[in-house]
């Protein structure tokens, strides 16, 4: 049984929520005093010579924080800035002391370095970006200086990460569940208490398609209570193409059509289906899995067996963990939906991501 279905579980009675709420009070202590030492230097923060930006999350769960860092560090990329991410690589499953870079090494297993890195490493590797995956981020974040002479570098999911010095925060907030019921972990799906908003310089609100304005003004309103100076974006996540795995090509969104099958391992698995029912798909056969869930032979071939004659449509992030045999089980119409992160209000919305991002972005692009 995973956590999401322990806890589940606890919350169907009193007691049970009692001890979700007892554990999250605990959780919260911990949060504070953790913060509490960096704050007041009983524990050392780290500062490296080079722009350091965070973009991370106050909840648990999919905010579409990768497509953010992507967004960011594509549109650096290709001014000529020279940029690097830093991740812990959350759940990989071959852990090393030293820090593992994803450079011009397509050999490298995801395994090494953690499905999103893996997977941002892909999406990134024609502008040349180094991604340095380590659970010292202070550490990779020297490494990436060194090798690579960053001036600028992107701290992927490190908001609750105090050891590494930053410049900004930019924070992402899920517009279809900004913050739960508001209590911390496990209890509720904060990560930290809203009082720590005020760290951030600036906010994007994500899946702002999938929320009502009168929702989106509420949320901006709860914000404001937090930090009531910082600019608020608002962005979709805007599907661009499929790619056939079994042909390595790429096909247009009007492409496939009709009734379909899919799987993902999400940390928001209703985003993915609402964004393939958005595209006029029926969604006739849906699998969702827990957050990094990684596939084996036997789960493909439950997919091959149960989908019939359904084209079957996954992400990238989960096509990063196929096994590498499957090929020999999946032969024919499988899907990966691409996706981007699109700032809404235009070219001067875009300016004030920049903005907090590199200050001196609009001199150089």
């Amino acid at each position: 049984m995973d956590l999401v279905k322990i806890k589940d579980t606890l919350a169907k009675n009193v007691v049970g929520r009692g001890a979700l709420w007892t554990a999250s009070k605990l959780y919260e202590a911990g949060v504070k005093f953790n913060h509490s030492c960096y704050k007041n230097g009983w524990k050392p923060v780290k500062s490296v010579n080079s722009r350091v930006v965070c973009i991370g999350n106050i909840t648990a769960g999919g905010t579409g924080k990768t497509t953010a860092v992507l967004l960011a560090a594509t549109t650096l990329a290709k001014a000529g800035v020279r940029v690097a991410i830093v991740s812990r690589g959350y759940k990989r499953r071959q852990k090393t002391n030293e820090p593992v870079i994803l450079f011009d090494n397509p050999d490298t297993d995801w395994r090494a370095a953690g499905d999103e890195p893996f997977m941002m490493s892909r999406v990134l590797s024609k502008y040349k970006v180094p991604i340095v995956i380590s659970p010292n981020r202070a550490e990779a974040a020297t490494e990436a200086l060194r090798r690579f002479k960053s001036q600028i570098i992107l701290l992927d999911d490190g908001f609750q990460h105090h050891r590494l010095n930053r410049d900004a925060n930019i924070v992402l907030v899920d517009a279809q569940n900004p913050f739960g019921n508001k209590q911390l972990l496990p209890y509720g799906i904060l990560r930290e208490p809203l009082t720590a908003l005020s760290r951030a310089n600036l906010i994007v609100l994500t899946h702002c398609d999938q929320a009502t304005e009168r929702d989106l003004e509420n949320i901006k309103d709860q914000i404001r209570e937090y930090n009531d100076e910082v600019p608020i974006l608002e962005s979709i996540h805007a599907p661009e193409y499929y790619v056939n795995l079994c042909t390595a090509t790429q096909v247009p969104l009007d492409g496939v059509t009709g009734p379909v099958a899919c799987f993902c391992a999400l940390g928001n698995p209703e985003t993915f289906e609402n964004t393939l029912a958005g595209l006029g798909l029926e969604l006739r056969q849906k699998w969702r899995f827990p957050d990094h869930q990684y596939y084996t032979r036997e789960h493909l071939q439950s997919f091959e067996d149960m989908r019939g004659e359904l084209p079957l449509i996954t992400t990238f992030k989960d096509f990063v963990k196929f096994p590498d045999n499957w090929r020999d089980i999946l032969k024919k119409d499988v899907y990966v939906l691409s996706v981007n992160l699109q700032i809404r209000g235009g070219e001067s919305e875009m300016d004030k991501f920049m903005d907090v991002l590199y200050p001196n972005f609009a001199k150089i692009k």
